[in-house]
């Protein structure tokens, strides 16, 4: 079994990369995960009792109880350090996010700066936003960056910008203030994109879900000579491995599953050049 799920991981992998996965919804991802698993420890149990005579069913249970610590320590390390891992990257997407939100702001208020033309930038720096949050925010798009309309939003920004920066009558702080925040503000998108990316990898969702399922066939196995109601004591295990491995699933792509990186920031600079807050 371990093998099969190996190879159907595999050829999920090569058909369609795993965001496949992490982008369902949460309810589909709990459910289907803890009836993977509750199909694996039902599964595992009826294979045991069918493989294994009567008399080697005493061998069998002598093997799998020195196993028990070693597959559960096992789990439990490959869980702790991929879950932290995917926490550290939802933590660093929602901070690249905060940044670019401190960026506008700071964009808008250089447009403020004595002499500068605030309207111009300030119109192009909130159909930049908008068109960032309606189409560059979930989904494939999030990673590639090739959304038209956000392309050319942040390509009028460049160019309202650009223009102003080279008015004659500008002074070098100012010129330099609006450069400097047009840079950051684009350097952050593209920290966004590069974030948004990122897939889970591969090797390490496959041995954690091979080591989740090697873990509820050996406890099945560890049941081979109790009776059913006995036997249903392995589902707390079940039931941790399986979510376990959907919150995995969840955190692993931050702006295409089903946990995504608020864009509460990016909203609350769009709403405040709407009302109109940064003027002079």
């Amino acid at each position: 079994m371990p093998v099969l799920i190996v190879t159907a991981l595999a050829d999920l992998r090569r058909v369609a990369p795993l965001v496949w996965l992490t982008s369902q919804s949460v309810g589909l991802l709990v459910g289907g995960s803890l009836a993977i698993a509750l199909l694996v420890a039902i599964g595992s149990r009826l294979a045991v009792r069918a493989l294994v005579p009567d008399s080697e069913r005493e061998g069998a249970h002598a093997v799998a109880a020195p196993l028990m610590p070693a597959l559960g320590a096992a789990f439990a390390i490959l869980t702790a350090l991929t879950l932290a891992s995917e926490a550290g990257a939802l933590t660093s997407a929602q901070q690249i996010v905060s940044s670019e939100a401190a960026d506008s702001s700071r964009l808008a208020w250089a447009s403020t700066m004595p002499g500068v033309s605030r309207e111009p930038i300030q119109a192009a720096l909130g159909r930049y936003l908008r068109a960032t949050r309606t189409y560059e925010w979930h989904g494939s798009r999030a990673a590639n960056g090739d959304d038209p309309a956000t392309v050319r939003a942040v390509a009028a920004l460049e160019r309202v910008v650009r223009s102003e920066s080279v008015r004659p009558k500008l002074g070098t702080p100012t010129t330099t203030e609006l450069l400097s925040a047009l840079d950051a503000l684009t350097n952050d998108r593209r920290a966004r994109l590069a974030a948004a990316s990122r897939e889970p990898p591969s090797l390490y969702v496959i041995t954690l879900v091979v080591s989740g399922v090697a873990l509820i066939a050996n406890a099945a196995a560890l049941t081979i000579r109790a009776r059913r109601r006995v036997a249903l004591l392995i589902g707390g295990l079940t039931i941790v491995i399986g979510l376990s491995i959907a919150l995995l699933f969840a955190l692993g792509t931050p702006w295409r599953g089903a946990i995504v990186v608020s864009g509460h920031p990016i909203d609350a600079v769009i709403r405040d050049l709407a009302n109109a807050y940064f003027r002079r």
